[in-house]
């Protein structure tokens, strides 16, 4: 086909790789023996990365939609089963293209070649249909040589378990804790894990935090569970001290509570190590969390947790109970990459990349007269404003000149604070500066469609290929 009918939205959470391979299983006018073009005229055709395309057709190959046949291309053996109306749809006029949102992770720097070779690798293993509750045992013994290699953890094996993400995984523990039980949550702080909690019917009490996070010493008798992102506190990024950490375990111990420690972006830190986490300082009352999201893809859904043995009976028991598992085919792919060190390469120049990003970021904040709040590690930080009504305005008129942000104000739930959250992980490089040029002119006080030259506005035009 020259043409491939598939139109992307720059402006969702889901993947542009995820994106792909939906319109293409929905794509009208596909039937078998189509041949698709190849990723570079694909990627050339939709104005996105090759990483983008050759993800998509990696997920399709796997799921034996398209086949490969070496030196001739890539066909449709079958018609794809139609995909919901909503998963793909056009970019709606002045939506914001120019992605500077938290949560995101930078998939310009993933090498199409390894993600390529890991999906081959996770495919080559048999299509056995054993139940896993725990996860696949190759992908947890990987994940125990990624805590210890990166994360200067050293779990039992026993205590690993697979999750589906981080919120899946919250979602998991607030079933065990069944409708009722408090829950006390950063604010501001992850929303979606609030989402998770009150969907499970917990009760979500707000714990306040300051630049150094949680404040502790007001977290409320009482609770079941405090979750928290030590060690970089999303969204304002501190870093809990060591004096609070050790008064939060001894408080979880005396009271009697679990200590859930989402660390998200662990693996990316720029100037110095990290703390110790407080799975290695308290095993028995600590829930340690972790994810791919942010070091590779949200595409691959897939996440881990390290549990206490009571929780991690609690868990499994429940998974039995009502067949619920996270997919093989993430874990598959994670252990391959993993075993090739194609992980550790990743990880390397994901943190060069993100880093330097980091410091064009601050530049443009600091030139136009504003400061930002945030340790020097993941992926965003925070521009303080004066109260949320400015918020709104700046947030507003960014997205009038087609940049995304986010705010503090979709991450409280009763705090004051207002502030833009900045993310510098889903645009390419050149979006990034296109993008960061409009933020330092708005958040100057200059109006950037007015100063700009023409053809600076991005309104209507495709964003970043990181989805």
């Amino acid at each position: 086909m020259a043409d491939v009918p598939v139109v992307l939205d720059r402006t969702s959470r889901v993947p542009l790789a995820v994106q792909l391979a939906a319109g293409l299983r929905a794509g009208p006018g596909l039937r078998a023996g189509d041949r698709l073009p190849s990723t570079r005229e694909l990627a050339s055709q939709l104005g996105v990365s090759r990483t983008v395309t050759a993800a998509a057709y990696d997920q399709l190959l796997a799921e034996g939609w398209v086949a490969a046949r070496h030196g001739v291309g890539t066909f449709v053996v079958g018609s794809p089963l139609a995909a919901p109306a909503t998963a793909v749809t056009a970019t709606a006029p002045g939506a914001a293209v120019l992605d500077l949102r938290p949560g995101a992770p930078c998939t310009e720097v993933l090498d199409p070649a390894a993600w390529r070779r890991a999906w081959r690798a996770a495919g080559d293993r048999p299509a056995d249909v054993g139940y896993e509750a725990a996860g696949d045992p190759a992908f947890r013994a990987a994940v125990v040589e990624h805590l210890l290699r990166h994360r200067g953890l050293a779990p039992d094996p026993a205590a690993v378990l697979a999750a589906a993400g981080t919120s899946a995984a919250v979602a998991e523990l607030a079933a065990l804790l069944g409708p009722g039980a408090r829950v006390g949550v950063e604010d501001p702080g992850y929303r979606r894990a609030v989402g998770a909690l009150r969907a499970a019917g917990v009760q979500v009490v707000p714990l306040p935090v300051d630049d150094d996070g949680l404040v502790v010493d007001a977290v409320p008798a009482g609770l079941d569970a405090v979750y928290c992102t030590p060690a970089h506190q999303f969204p304002l990024g501190g870093r809990l001290p060591a004096a609070r950490r050790s008064a939060l375990v001894a408080r979880a111990r005396a009271e009697g509570f679990t200590v859930w420690e989402d660390d998200y972006d662990g693996e990316l830190r720029y100037d110095v190590a990290p703390l110790p986490l407080l799975a290695a300082l308290a095993p028995d009352v600590v829930v340690h969390l972790g994810t791919a999201s942010k070091v590779l893809t949200p595409t691959l859904g897939l996440g881990w947790l390290v549990a206490p043995p009571g929780v991690r009976a609690g868990l499994l028991e429940r998974r039995t109970a009502t067949g619920q598992r996270p997919g093989r085919a993430g874990q598959r792919v994670f252990t391959a990459l993993a075993a090739s060190g194609d992980l550790a390469r990743h990880l390397r120049r994901l943190r060069r990349e993100l880093a330097d990003r980091r410091g064009l970021v601050r530049a443009a904040v600091t030139s136009a007269g504003r400061t930002t709040v945030g340790d020097a590690a993941g992926a965003h930080l925070v521009v303080p404003l004066p109260d949320r009504a400015t918020e709104a305005a700046v947030a507003d008129e960014l997205a009038g000149h087609d940049v995304a942000v986010g705010t503090l104000a979709e991450q409280r739930l009763v705090d004051a604070r207002a502030g833009l959250v900045v993310g510098w992980a889903a645009p390419g490089r050149d979006e990034l500066g296109t993008a960061l040029a409009v933020l330092s002119a708005v958040l100057s006080g200059g109006s950037s469609a007015a100063n700009a030259p023409s053809g600076t506005s991005r309104r209507g035009r495709r964003s970043s290929d990181a989805g």
